[in-house]
């Protein structure tokens, strides 16, 4: 066991704790044709496996990335994309990750606390926590507009630190389905960076990016932090 235990566990949401059902590419594919991306060809091809490439990060920052930082298309482009990520999970559903309750719930009891964070927008992200039922089931909640820039930047993590009031990022351990995930808690200095298999990207990719760690899914990872604890 480590002299530092976890304090804090900073969990990513679509594809890590929330499924995604493949409902971010949806709405990318409703959205792309407001951001003026051609329909078909291979600009439009190209627009979507960098979708897939940049999954967790911003989606303002892929709209801008995706529009050449033209920002009007991107603002259209962005507002279009949570605008169908909201109706296609009103009309599909959202459910947990099988577990996520449970592991959210054991971290919690075990002293650890837990923020979920999203490269969503904080509209979007509590519709999607309404909609779970999950107001209550975390410590905080923080979109890329509570922190000042998304993955894979650190500040989501090191908002996460300040405002729990944790007392070094070596007590932090960070999970999450994508590459972003993975960047954002290396930049943040946290101690575990762990990647799940639940989610957009493969082991190799999750470990390609720096992962300490690859979970099948939030219950080993709750597991491997509990264990930590003794």
């Amino acid at each position: 066991m480590s002299d530092k235990q976890i304090d804090l566990a900073v969990l990513d949401m679509a594809g890590t704790t929330v499924e995604d059902d493949g409902l971010v590419i949806r709405s990318f594919e409703r959205a792309a044709t407001a951001a003026g991306i051609p329909e078909q060809g291979p600009e439009r091809e190209a627009a979507r496996q960098y979708v897939v490439d940049t999954m967790g990060q911003s989606k303002i920052v892929v709209f801008r990335a995706l529009t050449g930082g033209d920002e009007e298309r991107a603002q259209a482009g962005n507002a279009a994309f949570e605008a169908a990520y909201a109706e296609l999970a009103a009309e599909t559903g959202v459910s947990p990750i099988p577990g996520a309750a449970e592991a959210i719930s054991a971290l919690r009891a075990a002293g650890i606390k837990v923020a979920l964070t999203t490269g969503f927008s904080r509209e979007t992200q509590d519709k999607l926590l309404e909609v779970l039922g999950w107001n209550d089931i975390a410590d905080l909640t923080l979109a890329p507009s509570d922190a000042g820039r998304g993955r894979p930047y650190p500040d989501m993590v090191l908002t996460a630190v300040l405002r729990l009031g944790i007392d070094a990022v070596d007590r932090v351990a960070v999970l999450g389905d994508t590459a972003s995930d993975i960047g954002t808690g290396l930049s943040a200095g946290a101690r575990i960076v762990a990647g799940t298999l639940t989610g957009a990207h493969d082991e190799e990719q999750l470990r390609s990016a720096g992962a300490t760690h690859v979970v099948p899914s939030i219950t080993e990872f709750a597991q491997l932090l509990l264990a930590e604890r003794g």
